[in-house]
C-alpha cells in the first residue's frame, strides 16, 4: 500500500511539473529571483523545479542575493536536469523590442556613436546601428570623426529583425527641432527687436547669423556706419553677436538683421561735429589712386583728395604723402550729410604758397633757377620747391624760330629769365628768356636796307632755302632761288651749315620779323 501512495505521489508532482512548464515555453522572458551568489555565478530561481546557473559576466554590475532579474529561458531541462537561463539574452531581447518599439512608435531612442565606419557610423542603442553619414545633421564632413564617443538621440528609420539590420537618423530629429525653433522664433519676431546669434557664414555681399534655428542675413551695409569693403572686416565665423531685426517675412522665412542699428547714426549730427573750415585730426584708414580716406569718428570717414593733400608738391599717389594708420590733420572743405560724404583738405591746414608768389616774384623780376623738364611747347624753371615758372618757346628767342626748346636750353642747366606774368589762381608763372635784352626787331630797320651786304653764320638748312645769323636774335633767310643763278635742287650743293657767308640784304620786314638775303647777287 505505501509503494502504490509513493508512486501516486509521484505521479502527481510530475504531472504539477508538467502543468507548470506549459505555461513557460524556451525563449520566453521570465522573472526571477537571485538566490545565491558565487565568485563567478548567480543562482537564480524562476519558480521552477530547479534553479538556473549565470555567469556573474552576463549582468555587466554588482548582483546580489534577492535581486529580481529577467532572464531569457533557454530551455527548461539541461543533461544535468537544470533549466538554462540567460542575462545577456533576455537583455537584448528587450533591446530589441525597445527599438522596434521606437521604429513602429516613431520614437527618440539614446545611442552611442562607437566608430567609423565606411560611409557612416557603428552606433549603440542597445542593439548595433548603422549611422549613415547623410543622417548625421549640421556637421561638418570634415569633422566627423568628433562625434565618436558622444551619446545623441536619434530615430529608426529602417529595421529587419531577422537580419539584425537597423538604421537610424539623427538628423530627422534636428529638422524637426529646427522647423520647431524656426516657427517659436517666427512667432515671436518683431520690428526693433534685439536677438542674439552666432555668425554661420560670411558671404562677400553680408553674413548669414543663426537666430537659434532660423538664419537672418546681416547685409555688409547694415554692419557698420562707415566703410566696410568686406564683413570679415567686421565679424568672424563663430562670432556670437546681438543684432537688431529690420524686417522679417513669415511665409517666406526671411529675416532682415542689422548691427550699426544698435548706435545712433553719427551721420545726424556731423554738421555740427565737424562744420566746414574746422580742423582736426583722423585716422587714415583706406588708400586708393584718387585720395585717402580718413577716420574721423567710428562710422564716420571722409575723403581727402589727392588734389588736396599739397600746395606744391607733384603726387603720382597719394601714398606718397600718408601711409594706412596715420594721424593727420585736416580741415573740413564740404559736407554732404544726404550722401553721407565729407570733403577734407591737408594742404589747407598751411598758407597756401601761390598767395605770396606775386609779391616774391613781381613781373619784370629778373630770376635765376634750374630746368626741370622740357616739353614740346616750352621750359620749367623751378624757382623753389613747389613753385615753377614756364618759359613758352615762342619766349626764348626773338628770332622766333625755334622748334624745340632744346635748341635753346638743356634739362638741369642754370638760366636767367623775366617775369612776365603771375597767375596764381591757375598756378602759373610765365618767364621769357628773350626778354632779358631789348627787341632787336624794333631798330632793325635802322642797321640792314636793302642792297646792303652782311656777313653771317649758316644756322640751318631746308628744302626751301638757307637760314644765316645776322646778329644774336636776328636771321636772315636766303631762298633756294636765290643761292645761285644755277638752278639748285638741294642748299648743300652751295654752303654747308656753320660755313661764314656774304649775302645781300634784299627785302626788310620788321613786322613780320623776315629779312630776305640773297648770295647769288654776290657771287654774280
Amino acid at each position: 500500500m505505501e509503494e502504490k501512495e509513493k508512486k501516486e505521489v509521484s505521479e502527481d508532482m510530475s504531472k504539477l511539473y508538467e502543468k507548470t512548464f506549459k505555461h513557460i515555453a524556451e525563449g520566453e522572458l521570465v522573472k526571477g529571483k537571485v538566490v545565491g551568489v558565487s565568485d563567478r555565478e548567480a543562482l537564480v530561481d524562476v519558480g521552477f523545479k530547479s534553479e538556473g546557473i549565470i555567469p556573474l559576466r552576463e549582468f555587466g554590475k554588482a548582483v546580489e542575493v534577492g535581486d529580481e532579474v529577467s532572464v531569457l529561458l533557454e530551455k527548461v531541462e539541461d543533461k544535468e536536469g537544470r533549466i538554462v537561463l540567460s542575462k545577456w539574452k533576455a537583455d537584448r531581447l528587450k533591446d530589441w523590442e525597445k527599438v522596434s518599439a521606437a521604429f513602429h512608435e516613431g520614437k527618440i531612442i539614446e545611442g552611442t556613436i562607437n566608430k567609423q565606419v565606411r560611409g557612416g557610423f557603428d552606433v549603440n542603442v542597445g542593439v548595433e546601428a548603422f549611422l549613415p553619414a547623410s543622417q548625421v545633421a549640421t556637421y561638418s564632413t570634415r569633422n566627423l570623426h568628433q562625434l565618436i564617443g558622444q551619446k545623441l538621440p536619434f530615430k529608426v528609420i529602417k529595421l529587419n529583425r531577422r537580419q539584425r539590420n537597423v538604421v537610424i537618423s539623427h538628423r530627422i530629429i534636428k529638422e524637426e527641432e529646427g522647423k520647431k525653433n524656426r516657427e517659436k522664433i517666427l512667432s515671436e519676431l518683431e520690428k526693433g527687436q534685439l536677438r542674439k546669434g552666432r555668425v554661420k557664414n560670411i558671404t562677400d555681399f553680408g553674413a548669414f547669423i543663426d537666430l537659434g534655428g532660423i538664419d537672418g542675413l546681416l547685409h555688409i551695409t547694415d554692419m557698420s556706419w562707415g566703410r566696410v569693403s568686406h564683413p570679415s572686416e567686421v565679424l568672424a565665423m563663430g562670432d556670437e553677436i546681438e543684432v537688431v531685426v529690420l524686417d522679417f517675412n513669415k511665409e517666406q522665412g526671411k529675416i532682415s538683421l542689422g548691427l550699426k542699428q544698435k548706435t545712433p547714426n553719427p551721420w545726424m549730427s556731423v554738421e555740427e561735429n565737424y562744420p566746414v573750415g574746422s580742423k582736426m585730426k583722423g585716422k587714415v584708414v583706406n588708400i586708393t589712386a584718387y585720395g585717402a580716406f580718413v577716420q574721423l569718428e567710428k562710422g564716420v570717414e571722409a575723403l581727402v583728395h589727392i588734389s588736396e593733400m599739397s600746395w606744391t608738391r607733384r603726387l603720382n599717389h597719394p601714398s606718397d604723402m600718408v601711409a594706412m594708420g596715420d594721424i593727420i590733420e585736416v580741415v573740413v572743405l564740404s559736407i554732404d550729410k544726404e550722401n553721407q560724404k565729407i570733403s577734407l583738405g591737408m594742404k589747407q591746414v598751411e598758407p597756401n604758397p601761390w598767395e605770396r608768389v606775386k609779391e616774391r616774384y613781381p613781373v619784370e623780376t629778373r630770376i635765376e633757377g634750374r630746368i626741370r623738364n622740357l616739353t614740346d611747347y616750352g621750359a620749367f624753371i623751378e624757382l623753389e620747391e613747389g613753385i615753377d615758372g614756364l618759359i613758352h618757346v615762342s619766349d626764348m628767342s626773338w628770332s622766333g624760330r625755334v622748334g624745340h626748346p632744346s635748341e635753346i636750353v638743356k634739362k638741369g642747366e642754370k638760366v636767367e629769365a623775366v617775369v612776365l606774368e603771375v597767375n596764381p589762381e591757375n598756378k602759373k608763372i610765365s618767364l621769357g628768356m628773350k626778354q632779358l635784352t631789348p627787341n632787336p626787331w624794333l631798330t632793325v630797320s635802322e642797321r640792314y636796307k636793302p642792297e646792303q651786304l652782311v656777313k653771317g653764320k649758316v644756322t640751318k638748312l631746308t628744302n626751301f632755302g638757307v637760314f644765316v645769323e645776322l646778329e644774336k636774335g636776328i636771321e636772315g633767310l636766303v631762298h633756294v632761288s636765290e643761292l645761285s643763278k644755277e638752278p639748285v635742287s638741294k642748299p648743300e650743293e652751295v654752303v654747308s651749315l656753320g660755313r661764314e657767308v656774304t649775302a645781300k640784304v634784299i627785302r626788310v620786314s620788321p613786322e613780320e620779323r623776315r629779312i630776305g638775303l640773297s648770295l647769288k647777287e654776290v657771287n654774280q
